[in-house]
């Protein structure tokens, strides 16, 4: 059977968001490891065996795709935020290879207290992925928005509201056929599903038929940035 969560995944995540302190965590660690660590890390190579077919570059050791439960709290204090040391979701992101963990474009899944949430883009481009993605819609703007047209991917996923820009970036005309998506900061899909639908069996299924269903998008845009590198000196 496909791996899927117990309820019980769900109860500690629940009791985290109201107790996110060390000391509510430090006694339940063993129920973070048992219910959610350990069925992600298994979930996550099952996602993996489903990449060979239709994304194989993106196929990564489990524990690279996993997203650590702890937050960075270093700078909290100086922004006047409370203390919180821990994530309330788990995740996981499938980058392709040759990028960073966060970087470009790659498939995204993560479970918390309240929903289920699978997408598939790029998410946080940086500066130099973003402008190559910019020039690469110039003249591929076409292909992009056939993708994202896609009836089967439509009824599946919805497109990313893109953090549009207010105002054409620099450098790019607003007489552009391509400005708005120009306009965007992300490009890509995503599905919020309820945070029960992770305990069901289909959890697999749900998740590798919407990837598969957004590799092509996903392609496309690694395309682009990785097109964009200098070539390496043999």
């Amino acid at each position: 059977m496909a791996t899927h969560f117990n309820p019980e995944a769900l109860k500690f995540l629940r009791g985290l968001a109201r107790h996110n302190d060390r000391a509510w965590f430090d006694p339940r660690k063993a129920v973070y490891e048992r219910e959610l660590k350990a069925p992600m890390l298994a979930l996550i190579e099952e996602v993996n065996a489903a990449l060979a077919s239709f994304a194989p570059e993106y196929i990564r050791p489990a524990q690279k795709c996993l997203f650590r439960i702890y937050r960075d709290t270093r700078f909290d204090a100086s922004r006047g935020i409370t203390e919180r040391p821990f994530k309330t979701h788990v995740a996981a992101w499938w980058a392709s290879a040759g990028m960073q963990k966060t970087s470009g474009a790659g498939f995204y899944f993560h479970l918390s207290p309240t929903e289920t949430v699978i997408a598939a883009g790029v998410y946080m481009p940086t500066a130099d992925q973003t402008l190559a993605i910019r020039r690469d819609l110039l003249d591929h703007h076409t292909e992009l928005r056939a993708l994202l047209a896609n009836r089967k991917l439509r009824a599946a996923m919805t497109e990313f509201d893109g953090n549009r820009l207010i105002r054409p970036p620099r450098g790019f005309s607003a007489d552009s056929p391509a400005l708005d998506l120009l306009l965007c900061r992300q490009w890509g899909v995503s599905t919020t599903l309820p945070a029960e639908r992770a305990t069901q069996p289909s959890l697999l299924r749900d998740i590798t038929s919407r990837f598969a269903l957004a590799a092509p998008i996903v392609h496309l845009l690694n395309h682009a940035i990785l097109s964009a590198r200098p070539a390496k000196i043999q």
